[in-house]
């Protein structure tokens, strides 16, 4: 994998901007690419190899859309447990999610925060790089969940689990 580091020798957190993310599946790898990618340090980031990428959309909410996800690789994807959020960088047109990661046997089944977006499965051999969530900045506040987006939540919620129990008998 391809890291830039500073004077220290200690590597630097690379920043894929919004302009950058349709080329980040090209040059995810590429010395050059991650090299002219915007860097800096951030204090109190633990050890590892870390990269922000912003995000898009509703999918995640509360955290805002254009809010800038802070993660670091992971090297054994067998280490994730259930439910982590993860920016995964696919082998498609998406380029990069961010979505809460369940790894089972053959793929990798992918939900949001917003009940509005079903959860879905991705083929291992799809994903290039998973990067763990560990902090986000952003300029806006999350919103307050209202009644009416709780009350909708949990009746998703029992929709889903007696879809589940259907299913079982």
């Amino acid at each position: 994998m391809a890291v830039t580091v500073n004077a220290e020798n200690k590597e630097n957190l690379e920043y894929v901007p919004v302009k950058a993310k349709a080329g980040y599946l090209a040059g995810h790898a590429d010395p050059d690419f991650i090299a002219a990618l915007p860097k800096f340090t951030l204090p109190n980031l633990p050890g590892g190899t870390f990269r922000m990428f912003p995000i898009t959309g509703d999918s995640m909410l509360p955290l805002p859309s254009g809010s800038e996800v802070i993660c670091r690789y992971v090297e054994d994807w067998r280490e994730i447990k259930p439910q982590t959020p993860c920016i995964l960088i696919l082998n498609d047109a998406q380029d990069f999610v961010f979505k809460f990661v369940t790894m089972e046997e053959h793929l990798f089944l992918l939900e949001s925060l917003n009940p509005e977006f079903k959860p879905y499965p991705v083929e291992i051999p799809d994903v290039l790089e998973i990067w763990q969530f560990h902090s986000y900045q952003s300029k806006k506040m999350p919103e307050p969940t209202s009644d009416i987006k709780q009350v909708q939540t949990l009746i998703n919620e029992i929709r889903n689990d007696v879809k589940y129990l259907k299913g079982k008998i």
